[in-house]
């Protein structure tokens, strides 16, 4: 009996330890965010994916990195195991007992497979022609792709956004901004609208630092970065492909096509012509409300002088893809 009492007492004392190590050691999710945030932005630089979307998901996805199978495998993202994973795997109970996952030796590797898997899988394909900036459109269309089975995903997602002011990493110079968050606006559109982007020159480095041509004229190697409408551009020189200027921008080429609204994989730069390293807009944010049609003029022409989508000039002027413009035609460009 009194031997029974003490392996009572011991098992008590024990799981009482074991409960106050898991309460210490809990990340709180301001400390994931202080931890990952630099993974995020420079994801979104290289990609597209707003560093607010990244985050969100690996705060939910991974419980702030808490959970289970976070911790069994570095799985931060949920991804499964899916056809053509060749890496190690665990097997974790989710929508059905004993699911595949994806397991990884390092964070840093899940949050770059959750890159390589939005940017590589045809069904995330229509998110990119959303803004790096508008994680709204990006938390519904996840959910509208399939990438998790909760119904209210994208409104999870929206709420940790803005509840941690993770919007702010979508913007220039966005970690110096999430860091100094105190006191600033909680209404990201109000508070950006104030903001003013001074032109200055940057310093020539070994490659362009994404986060100053987002808010900078740069010089480098030849390379002149100029900005319409709020979107950063060049100007293509000669024997320039999407390629080497993706590499100089820290971006994919993929993406950067994606920018200037070409379908074409094989598609390549005229020199001279206008090159967009950032997203463009859907409407002209300037003061005019119309463009007038010159000879031999196209919706995709009309976007790339204005920094506006191809896609938002038809829908502005119910124009079929492809539709030819009469010279001296009045166009929507707002």
């Amino acid at each position: 009996m009194n031997i029974s009492r003490k392996a009572i007492l011991l098992v008590g004392i024990l799981l009482g330890l074991t409960l106050s190590l898991k309460a210490q050691v809990r990340q709180t999710r301001e400390e994931y965010i202080d931890r990952y945030m630099h993974i995020a932005v420079a994801h979104m630089e290289r990609y597209g994916i707003p560093a607010s979307i990244t985050m969100a998901q690996g705060i939910l996805e991974s419980d702030c990195g808490n959970s289970l199978l976070a911790m069994k495998s570095n799985n931060h993202f949920g991804i499964k195991c899916k056809t053509g994973w060749t890496g190690e795997r665990v097997y974790h109970d989710d929508d059905a007992k004993g699911e595949c996952f994806r397991a990884y030796p390092s964070v840093e590797a899940s949050y770059e497979d959750h890159a390589e898997f939005l940017d590589s899988q045809p069904r995330y394909d229509s998110l990119f022609a959303y803004a790096s900036d508008d994680y709204k459109s990006w938390a519904r269309g996840l959910k509208a792709a399939g990438y998790a089975a909760a119904p209210d995903y994208a409104q999870r997602l929206i709420r940790i956004i803005e509840e941690s002011q993770l919007y702010l990493l979508d913007r220039p110079d966005g970690e110096r901004l999430y860091a100094t968050r105190f006191g600033l606006e909680r209404n990201p559109e109000e508070w950006f609208s104030s903001q003013s982007s001074v032109e200055q020159i940057a310093r020539t480095e070994a490659a362009v630092d994404p986060d100053n041509y987002r808010v900078t004229i740069n010089a480098h190697e030849g390379y002149n970065v100029y900005m319409t409408n709020g979107v950063h551009y060049v100007t293509a020189k000669e024997n320039d492909t999407f390629e080497n200027i993706a590499r100089k921008f820290r971006i994919s080429a993929r993406n950067l096509r994606r920018f200037n609204d070409l379908k074409d994989k094989q598609a390549q730069p005229m020199i001279g012509e206008v090159v967009y390293i950032e997203r463009k807009k859907k409407r002209w944010e300037g003061n005019a409300r119309h463009h007038i049609c010159r000879p031999g003029e196209t919706a995709y022409a009309v976007g790339q002088s204005y920094a506006i989508r191809t896609r938002s000039i038809e829908r502005l002027n119910h124009l079929k893809p492809g539709e030819r413009l009469e010279t001296g035609r009045q166009l929507r460009i707002q």
